[in-house]
């Protein structure tokens, strides 16, 4: 995939702000113009050239939540209601309590748009009939950054209000290996019912360290056989911008849709993940009854 060319596709022209063109260079700011939503425009901030202090400090991460509206378990399910807050803010405030940087909602809907900003967050409007969250977050990032200057992105689902700001940190140490493409999460399963439900993923991993796994596959089955630890698959992922663009270009795979799980995409394309384990499974609000829970967790939390 040409993502220069792809990215340059959806930029449309620089267009003058109250800063001054001096200002904007020295800053590493320009402001461009996108058709993002059912034909509307939209502006965003990107960051192009050399800015003047530390950009790989100020530009090498990038945290992107995608939030689709549409829910068939659970309609509307980003702005659902969580201690006074839409789940999606309590998602973008976790992301920003890692302290990795920018953080931004990739949404396909206006209202979800509005209630992130009023909260103080930054969003993107995206394409409604994508097929996964990787490809939202793909095309936020061409919006974001047309100029390829973000190395990192890490991909923290939107319906995760529960999740530890750590494990989010976490998430970016396999990288640190120039061997590894993708890096995600995983939590060693000690309830005996979730290694036979088919609704906990699991990874097969081969251990590097106590608290690392190259992952070998994902299945929804028991596996693997014998005496062992099992692990809980965590879906948060972090790529290195390449790593990103081949697994969008790549499309679907065999395994990946006998399994409905995406990131063995990567796998049988010879992409190498691995697995970090930490030690909490964030709630994963699908249905009423998870959010019922969520909304209780927070609250205790709130009142700690």
């Amino acid at each position: 995939m040409d993502t220069q060319n792809n990215c340059s596709a959806r930029r449309r022209h620089a267009f003058a702000t109250g800063i001054p063109g001096r200002m904007r260079r020295k800053l590493g700011l320009l402001i461009v113009r996108c058709n993002t939503y059912k034909g509307a425009a939209s502006e965003t901030f990107c960051h192009f050239g050399k800015p003047a202090r530390s950009p790989a400090a100020a530009m090498s991460n990038l945290i992107l939540i995608p939030a689709r509206l549409a829910s068939t378990r659970l309609p509307g399910k980003p702005l659902a209601d969580i201690d006074g807050v839409p789940m999606i803010v309590h998602v973008a405030r976790r992301a920003a309590e890692a302290g990795l940087g920018r953080v931004v909602v990739a949404t396909d809907a206006a209202d979800v748009l509005k209630s992130v900003q009023a909260h103080g967050f930054e969003a993107v409007m995206t394409r409604s009939d994508h097929a996964s969250g990787s490809d939202r977050i793909f095309e936020a990032l061409c919006l974001i950054d047309p100029s390829g200057i973000i190395d990192t992105i890490i991909n923290v689902q939107g319906d995760l209000p529960t999740i530890e700001p750590q494990s989010i940190a976490a998430s970016l140490a396999p990288l640190a290996d120039p061997a590894v493409d993708i890096a995600t999460l995983a939590v060693e399963i000690e309830r005996d019912e979730e290694k036979t439900n088919e609704n906990v993923v699991k990874v097969v991993g081969s251990p590097l360290s106590v608290s690392r796994l190259r992952a070998l596959y994902f299945t929804r089955a028991t596996a693997p056989w014998g005496e062992g630890p099992l692990y809980h698959h965590i879906g948060l992922y972090a790529y290195r911008r390449k790593a990103l663009e081949r697994f969008i270009a790549l499309g679907p795979s065999p395994l990946e849709s006998r399994e409905r799980l995406e990131q063995l995409r990567a796998l049988e394309a010879g992409m190498r993940i691995d697995v970090e384990i930490v030690r909490s499974v964030p709630l994963g609000v699908d249905t009423p009854a998870d959010l019922d829970r969520a909304r209780q967790i927070i609250a205790s939390t709130a009142r700690a």
